[in-house]
């Protein structure tokens, strides 16, 4: 039975439930991108930049560079309110086969992957609670993918509502900890002091805007969702918007209190920097709240990842490119049930076998050439007459040029520093060529 409130909000054309609103939306921006990283380890950005401006100035670019992409993805999804997000933008600019590549992707590592490492970090802080060894890390962590799994199996409107329950609350916890570092933090000596390092370089600052952009990662997700969200073409690319400033601006905040209260080096060299700032404000008792706190940020921006994930395999199964079993919806839920019991089964043995951790560090970069086609896909779609938009980028085309050069330039970044791993990533990744056109050729049965 309908009820009144998805009568209100109608339903997509294929029968997916339209229940994501702004708020909701714009929660699963945020939370998305806010994951465990600004809790825990700022130390690969501010090990490249020595002085307290200069990281400062990284975080800031990194959020400007991604709020651009965010603008790339709302033209997109203003000119296609289809679900799938970019799998749907990379095959209606290019080809189905590389939306296909997208796809794959994310299914072998780059979505099932981070939600391996993120309900990982969840557990390695359930032990500062409750002793646990590495198989029962692993169990807890399973146990963490398969509850919000089953939140989202049965609709999107709880697993939005969920979003929106721990995005906010850690939001007050951001706001908590930036208030009790500046307002503690005056009786630690030495405030905003510099790396003894040595001076800043070029090559420092750009290894520094890949490490900011990577935990800026995430902010594209909200548009796997389109048929699920009102209004899509408006309320995506505000969600977007909006989502995109309150992370950058909540990072930039971060970053400041943690160099208010301890020195450049410390911060650097640290692996738990918001626990270390709390022992340092409060004594030993800090690490256990801090521990808390990364505990509800990783549940938060996991139960938006593991909502947005099955969208996209529910989009390539009404295409044909994945079984059409995972393309029906649940008759009661309305929600693309075969499709998040199958990230939350391959999730899961990412985690039991642990094999995340070297599939996602090879090919989560990858992800980076996308989004450069994607920003090359909305340029090419400028030209088609046959396409309409509800949303144009500002600056065009100097912001998504921008965009791609930054884009190529991690590509390009990770090849060179890491060129053995980064090519078995690549070669991962482009393995889906073959199994397309197999896949194609399959009998129609």
């Amino acid at each position: 039975m309908t009820t009144d409130g998805e009568r209100e909000t109608g339903e997509g054309a294929t029968g997916l439930r339209r229940a994501i609103r702004l708020p909701h939306a714009t929660a699963m921006v945020v939370g998305t991108i806010i994951g465990a990283s600004i809790f825990v380890q700022p130390s690969e950005v501010t090990s490249q930049v020595h002085t307290v401006g200069g990281v400062l100035l990284v975080w800031f670019l990194a959020g400007l560079l991604t709020l651009i992409g965010s603008l790339v993805c709302a033209e997109l999804a203003s000119t296609f309110t289809r679900t799938g997000g970019v799998y749907v933008y990379l095959s209606e600019a290019f080809h189905p086969a590389l939306g296909f590549l997208w796809g794959w992707a994310m299914l072998l590592t780059m979505h099932s992957g981070i939600i391996a490492a993120i309900a990982t970090v969840f557990a390695r802080y359930t032990a500062h609670f409750v002793p646990l060894g590495t198989a029962a890390s692993r169990v807890v962590a399973i146990v963490v993918i398969l509850l919000l799994s089953a939140v989202n199996y049965v609709g999107v409107r709880h697993g939005s509502r969920l979003q929106t329950l721990f995005t906010s609350g850690k939001m007050l916890a951001v706001a908590a900890i930036v208030g009790m570092g500046f307002a503690l933090g005056g009786r630690v000596p030495d405030h905003f002091v510099g790396s003894t390092a040595g001076g800043n370089t070029l090559g420092g600052y750009l290894l520094a805007m890949v490490a900011g952009l990577f935990a800026y990662g995430g902010w594209h997700m909200v548009t796997y969702s389109s048929e699920e969200t009102v209004e899509p073409a408006k309320t995506i690319p505000r969600a977007l918007l909006i989502g995109t400033l309150i992370v950058t601006v909540s990072y930039m905040a971060m970053t400041a209190v943690y160099l208010y209260v301890m020195p450049l080096d410390r911060v650097a060299s640290s692996t738990r920097v918001a626990a270390d700032m709390a022992d340092t404000l409060l004594g030993s008792g800090g690490a256990g709240a801090m521990s808390a706190i990364v505990m509800f940020s990783s549940f938060g921006g996991l139960a938006g990842i593991v909502l947005a994930g099955p969208r996209v395999y529910y989009a390539m199964a009404q295409d044909g490119l994945l079984f059409k079993w995972f393309a029906d919806l649940h008759p009661r839920y309305g929600t693309p049930h075969r499709a998040i019991v199958l990230q939350a089964i391959w999730s899961s043995v990412l985690v039991a076998t642990g094999t995340f951790r070297a599939l996602f560090t090879r090919v989560v970069y990858t992800e980076w050439i996308f989004f450069a086609l994607m920003a090359i896909g909305l340029m090419l779609l400028r030209k088609r007459t046959d396409v309409t938009r509800q949303y144009s980028i500002p600056l065009y085309p100097i912001a998504p040029l921008l965009f791609i050069v930054s884009s190529l330039a991690i590509v390009v970044n990770t090849l060179i520093s890491n060129p053995k791993d980064a090519s078995i990533g690549l070669g991962l990744v482009l393995i889906g060529l073959p199994v397309y056109y197999v896949w194609l050729r399959r009998p129609a049965s």
